[in-house]
């Protein structure tokens, strides 16, 4: 596959994550914990995920492999933890600004480990993507915005934990089929999960199963499929343009909240969507145009 098709993969992932806000609050109004519901996107996505393995080409991890995906895995959990605890004490729209700051932390761990500078595109990526974050989230037209510095610190540990898995994903584990690595990235997350948020509601069988379509779907779309995604794309592309591309996100949720909640979105949250789509085209202008190399084409007939 050429590079842009890595990147396309990638952008999907981003999109996967921008469901997620829409039914968790469908989730909440249901009566269900941010506990349960946490608990449910991860532990019915980790099933889902290994029901996957089960219908894959088996490969054969040394207990250090499994051992190293296991532990990358925890950012991705602490990352939904974080996010949802910030949310407890901060405005959603201002949580989402915070959380969004892993766009440029992911280009700094880049510059950082890999000694590869910004280019001029990408800083003007990065500032569109931070623009339209502002505008796209309503923090232009909403007032009385409350800021609690616990809630902006949990939500910049979010922003910090989702760019550190971002960059795990296209490091560790480049040889480990997709799916494998993908199960492996989420069970890590769940143990990290279960441990801050003990799953109580498994011994509650109405509550059990009252969230378990909300928990299939969260973990679908939460748990298998943008750590699946990201295992494939990100080697190919870096943890660079990798940040920018899930920016997707933003413009996702904010589509999703309009159509499936009905809620108002102003013109001035379509214009930063659109900032943020212009964003995303201008860190990519660079990447889409490269070609794979003879060692990543190698790598990827391992995948």
């Amino acid at each position: 596959m050429k590079t842009w098709h890595y990147a396309l993969i990638v952008f999907l992932g981003g999109c996967c994550y921008g469901v997620l806000s829409t039914f968790v609050k469908l989730a909440y109004s249901a009566g269900y914990s941010v506990t349960e519901v946490t608990g449910g996107q991860y532990l019915f996505g980790t099933l889902l995920i290994w029901v996957l393995v089960l219908f894959t080409k088996k490969k054969t991890l040394t207990l250090n492999q499994a051992f190293k995906l296991l532990l990358s895995g925890i950012p991705f959990g602490l990352t939904g933890v974080f996010y949802y605890q910030s949310l407890q004490t901060l405005n959603a729209s201002l949580a989402i600004i915070f959380l969004f700051q892993f766009v440029w932390i992911g280009t700094l761990f880049e510059w950082i480990f890999y000694k590869k500078r910004p280019t001029k595109w990408k800083v003007i990526s990065i500032a569109l993507l931070l623009i339209g974050s502002v505008l796209a989230a309503g923090i232009v037209s909403e007032g009385g915005i409350v800021l609690s510095w616990q809630g902006m610190i949990w939500a910049l540990c979010s922003a910090l934990t989702f760019a550190t898995f971002i960059f795990l994903s296209s490091l560790v584990g480049k040889d480990t089929p997709p799916v494998l690595k993908s199960a492996l990235l989420s069970t890590g997350g769940l143990i990290v999960v279960s441990l801050l948020f003990p799953p109580m509601f498994l011994f509650d069988l109405p509550v059990l199963t009252g969230v378990a379509p909300y928990g299939l779907f969260l973990g679908l779309f939460g748990a298998v499929l943008p750590p699946l995604l990201f295992s494939i794309g990100m080697p190919y592309i870096g943890p660079g343009l990798g940040t920018i591309l899930t920016a997707s996100e933003l413009p996702v949720a904010v589509s999703m909240s309009s159509l499936v909640l009905a809620e108002y979105v102003g013109f001035s949250q379509w214009i930063g969507v659109v900032f943020i789509l212009g964003g995303i085209a201008a860190g990519n202008i660079r990447g889409s145009k490269g070609k794979i190399t003879p060692v990543q084409v190698q790598k990827s007939s391992t995948l």
